[in-house]
């Protein structure tokens, strides 16, 4: 197999280069929500603008209703009333134009969430084994929760919160200019020193929140394989050696995440003393102003709306100083789902197509052999013209080399042929390239010189999925669905019937135990079958290869895993599997390929003997020495 990076591996990532084109991206997706996304940008406009407005009517209360009335001693309170309600009436359009924003960008935030959940789950079913061979299912996992998560706080809440933000500093900063010209440049002296401060605090934030994201898809990662592998861990005692692994990485998240979080906690607090140092300040040189000119410069109104608005104008930087940190969070997610989503797919030059007997012209095949539902490739040319040939299961490979990383050649020119109906068997160590060889003729790797012939027709001119189609496979790790048994068995063929599904069972021997279960066929199985036994699972597992009904099985040491008792059972299920068909046998215990009409004897990626058991056995070469004993497969 090639090989596989730690969890959560990633390369070293210029925020600087990805920033805009990552954002550019981020924001193509809110195209299907224009109207709402318009009718949001409206609301935060006007909530800022209103907000802003309804504080202006302090100064008209103070200096025209709330002065005259103390100093002449008036009870007259029906004018104060009136711009009281009008006041009021303002704020209210603030509050609802904030209250309807909040729930369309909640809506939209959601939409966009799926969207790219969608797109992830879509493009990993196109990508190549490869990427699954070199990537850890936690650090995949991480994606659809951390990552993702953080997307949707950026969209529903960071966005709106720093537009509205950037909306309200200008009105705010209008209104103080129009207000008291002198006040307003003391404020921006003082807002400049805030925002050195937020650029120095924000980039040291944006570097540890990246750490921490990797940190995160790490123990995910980790936390996922001990999981998996708990009975093995617990066989071995290894416990305290994967707590301590565990607590190194633990570790590294900590520090990272708390290197962070001490940058993005400090930042509001520093932000806010410096509000309120700056807000003492302009309350104090506005007094001294209203004073020394008898408020013919600002009035007291004047002063009491300058102290609101530069409070007003703060606030909102010290928001977007907030929200800086989520979304560099963000950011830093997205470019790890973008770079899942720019993985290079599964690339399919073939055009070969596997089509029913019934569907070939008249003539091609006699009635009987229509009524059979027997199959063929149907193959184009470049002349027009189209050519049926019968699939039968014949494989042939032709000096084949390859290699998982360029460079390190696995398997060195490999040639051998499977006639129809003939079982050949691998035997070797392991990394020998025994599932090399397999993992090529049903293409999930490529070969890098030589051939490979299905039926005459070279494999990569066969569509990936009609040359799967053609082929079963019965792995040694059995991956059973959360469903019934009947699902399970249905997995290798969709629309098969339910009748078709129990004489798989029963061609696989799988029917017996089957109907001692609880609800028999129907019987809900979770976990991976977690309440079945391994040689129960493998039994499904091969039930699943027999509906699908291929003219070709690779069984990759499918019994190796189970006990000498339960092995007859399995090997007798498989046997009626690979009666009639061309089958690829990998297998560690030597009794059970006896039978093959060839035993490919494998090293180093290289076949060094071939031959029938007989044969192998007067060579008294490698494969003699297994088979007596003499030595071992490791």
């Amino acid at each position: 197999m090639p090989p596989r990076p730690g969890p959560g591996t990633h390369g070293p990532v210029d925020m600087k280069a990805f920033d805009k084109k990552t954002m550019k991206r981020l924001l193509a997706y809110l195209g299907a929500y224009k109207f709402s996304f318009a009718v949001v940008i409206v609301c935060i406009i006007a909530a800022a603008i209103t907000s802003v407005l309804g504080m202006t009517y302090l100064e008209t209360i103070i200096d025209d209703h709330i002065k005259p009335m103390l100093l002449q001693s008036s009870t007259d309170f029906s004018g104060l009333l009136l711009v009281i309600a009008q006041m009021a009436a303002v704020f209210m359009v603030s509050i609802i134009a904030n209250l309807v924003q909040g729930l369309l960008m909640a809506r939209v935030g959601q939409g966009v969430q799926t969207t790219i959940r969608n797109e992830m789950f879509s493009h990993m079913q196109r990508l190549p084994i490869r990427y699954f061979d070199t990537h850890t299912f936690g650090d995949v996992m991480s994606h659809y929760t951390n990552d993702v998560d953080t997307l949707r706080q950026m969209l529903s809440q960071s966005i709106p919160q720093t537009l509205s933000s950037l909306v309200t500093i200008v009105s705010v900063f209008v209104t103080m200019l129009v207000t008291s010209p002198l006040l307003t440049l003391f404020v921006m002296l003082t807002m400049f020193i805030m925002m050195q401060a937020t650029k120095s605090i924000g980039g040291n934030s944006a570097k540890y929140f990246k750490a921490q994201q990797k940190s995160i898809g790490s123990l995910n990662g980790y936390i996922e394989e001990m999981i998996s592998g708990q009975k093995v861990v617990k066989v071995f005692c290894h416990e305290d050696k994967t707590k301590e692994e565990f607590d190194r990485r633990n570790k590294e998240l900590q520090d990272s995440g708390t290197k962070a979080n001490i940058y993005a906690n400090i930042l509001m607090p520093i932000m806010m003393n410096l509000g309120n140092l700056q807000y003492v300040l302009v309350a104090m040189l506005g007094g001294a102003l209203a004073v020394v000119t008898k408020e013919s410069f600002i009035t007291l109104g004047g002063i009491t709306v300058f102290l609101h608005l530069s409070k007003s104008f703060t606030r909102p930087v010290s928001q977007i100083s907030q929200q800086i940190n989520s979304i560099i969070m963000a950011m830093a997610g997205a470019d790890r789902i973008f770079k899942l989503l720019d993985e290079p797919v599964e690339q399919d030059e073939g055009y070969v197509t596997l089509v029913n007997a019934r569907e070939l012209p008249d003539g091609t095949l006699t009635e009987s052999e229509k009524r059979t539902g027997l199959w063929a490739w149907k193959h184009p040319h470049h002349d027009g013209s189209v050519t049926y040939t019968r699939l039968t299961g014949d494989v042939r490979m032709f000096e084949v080399d390859f290699a998982y990383v360029e460079g390190k050649t696995v398997l060195h020119d490999v040639s051998l042929y499977a006639k129809p109906g003939q079982k050949i068997a691998f035997v070797g160590a392991t990394g020998a390239g025994k599932t090399t060889i397999t993992n090529l003729i049903n293409r999930f790797y490529d070969i890098a010189d030589g051939k490979i012939r299905y039926d005459g027709i070279n494999i990569n001119k066969i569509k990936k999925p009609d040359l799967r189609r053609s082929l079963g496979v019965v792995l040694q790790d059995v991956n059973l669905f959360t469903g019934t048994v009947m699902d399970n068995i249905r997995y290798g063929k969709l629309d098969a019937t339910d009748e078709e599904c129990i004489e798989a069972a029963k061609l696989a021997n799988a029917h017996d135990f089957i109907t001692r279960l609880p609800q028999g066929y129907q019987t809900v199985l979770s976990g991976d079958g977690s309440g079945l036994s391994q040689g129960q699972r493998q039994l499904l597992s091969i039930a699943r290869a027999a509906v699908a009904d291929p003219p070709v099985m690779i069984l990759d040491e499918a019994t190796s895993s189970i006990d000498t008792r339960t092995e007859a059972i399995v090997q007798q299920g498989m046997d009626r599997l690979m009666k009639d068909r061309t089958v690829f046998v990998i297998a560690h215990r030597l009794s059970t390929v006896q039978d093959a009409q060839a035993i490919m004897v494998l090293d180093h990626g290289r076949i060094i003997e071939r031959g029938t058991h007989e044969d192998l056995i007067a060579q008294k070469g490698t494969y003699y020495q297994l088979y007596t004993g003499a030595f071992e497969l490791e």
